[in-house]
């Protein structure tokens, strides 16, 4: 009888969410949320208001054209306006399940395309190259970083069972990279290049890829590398000025001159918050892509070490919720974000310093953009997103008898009453 009953119980359940992770109930979502992962992106966001409007004050009193008060505001309010229409848009991208995406990601990527193509023609001219639409204030570049992940994503996902075969796997894969790279690469935005190319091997390779397979990749990447170096005039001067600038620092480019004095003068402690010289004396670009600079001047190694450590949390948190996914989907979205943000705040970081050549990316989170800002606190979500269908398939695919106990709590017992044994047993 008992047996009976417990069948049917099962059948009238129908836990399809065990086999079908995109009709996972949406209910006490919000419990699901990963909290360390909320409260360092927290603190990451409002740590990068404090910097922008550090930072920016100068630069925003000499761009402005009435040069009134309220002009030393104006990089950090569009900072400001960026994070609400970011963080009004989020919750539509933590709670809409990520398998759902997949119906939409063609034509998303599609659009995307055409604002590459639309940069080349009517977008503004900054420091020699087109990036940026509507007066500069937007950037598709930053936009296709985070729909080629979620595309990369989907499209490894739909072809695990071929991937290790070059035809099917490894060749379309550097199509897919190489289109999304080439309109980017005409802009020129070189450090949004190596990012596409970079994550995408990666997934690659956390797909399942053969070894061959991923070798030919990175040989591929270092050739794509060297043409760019040999053919641009601004690769040449960047890579050479880096080799300089690694045995002279006295020969470094002038940003990454400037930038070694903030470190120098800010020391352990930094010379206070606000206080800082060197944003306001030529550094160029102090609001975005140098504003590791200006932490280090005003906070110091104790200020940058904490701040390397926020980002050490995000792919703490990010790679166990990777790996915590309830299907290769979600591994590789949730993978794919995390390195993403933590490869190009390592990248801003390692530049400044002349440790790499400088690329000219945005330190995610904290450097002045909109674009930027806005596709980081996206990337999050996506995280979360995966945290959520992760918890619920973990308790979906619990045990049935655990099942059974959770309905107990209505008798509000404590516990399962355990077998005795018998008084007269004889042990």
């Amino acid at each position: 009888m008992f047996s009976k009953m417990g069948n049917e119980f099962v059948n009238k359940t129908n836990w399809k969410s065990q086999a079908d992770p995109a009709r996972l109930p949406a209910k006490r979502v919000y419990l699901r949320l990963d909290l360390p992962l909320i409260i360092v992106s927290v603190a990451l966001l409002l740590f990068g208001l404090i910097m922008v409007y550090s930072a920016s004050a100068d630069i925003s009193f000499y761009i402005s054209k009435d040069r009134s008060i309220l002009s030393i505001y104006s990089i950090f309010l569009r900072q400001v306006l960026a994070l609400v229409i970011a963080l009004t848009a989020a919750p539509l991208v933590v709670l809409v399940d990520y398998h759902v995406w997949k119906k939409f990601i063609i034509p998303v990527i599609g659009v995307v395309i055409l604002l590459l193509i639309a940069v080349l023609f009517i977008g503004e001219n900054r420091y020699g190259a087109r990036r940026g639409l509507f007066g500069g204030a937007y950037q598709p570049s930053e936009l296709a970083k985070f729909v080629t992940v979620v595309y990369v994503a989907v499209w490894l996902d739909a072809r695990k069972e071929s991937l290790k075969d070059i035809r099917l796997g490894l060749l379309p894969l550097i199509m897919i990279l190489a289109i999304m790279s080439g309109f980017i690469l005409l802009q020129p935005d070189y450090s949004a290049v190596l990012t596409i190319i970079v994550i995408g091997g990666i997934l690659f390779f956390l797909a399942g890829a053969d070894w061959k397979e991923i070798l030919i990749l990175i040989f591929g990447v270092i050739v794509i590398g060297i043409l760019i170096v040999l053919t641009t005039n601004t690769g040449r001067t960047r890579v050479f000025g880096w080799f300089q600038g690694v045995s002279d620092p006295t020969l470094a480019p002038y940003q990454v001159q400037r930038s070694l004095e903030a470190f120098y003068k800010g020391g352990i402690f930094g010379v206070g918050l606000g206080n800082g010289v060197t944003k306001g004396t030529g550094l160029p670009t102090p609001q975005s892509d140098s504003i590791f600079a200006i932490i280090g001047e005003e906070l110091g190694l104790i200020g940058t070490i904490l701040l390397i450590g926020l980002y050490l949390t995000i792919l703490w948190r990010g790679l166990a919720i990777s790996q915590r996914a309830p299907d290769q989907l979600g591994r590789l979205l949730a993978a794919g974000m995390t390195l993403w943000i933590v490869m190009e705040a390592f990248v801003n970081m390692a530049q400044i310093v002349n440790l790499m050549p400088f690329t000219g990316n945005a330190l995610p989170f904290i450097s002045a953009g909109g674009s930027n800002l806005v596709v980081s606190i996206f990337a999050i979500a996506t995280i979360l997103n995966v945290a959520i269908r992760s918890e619920e398939s973990k308790d979906s695919s619990n045990d049935i008898f655990a099942k059974i106990v959770d309905l107990r709590r209505g008798d509000r017992r404590r516990r399962v009453s355990r077998p005795r044994r018998p008084a007269n047993t004889v042990q």
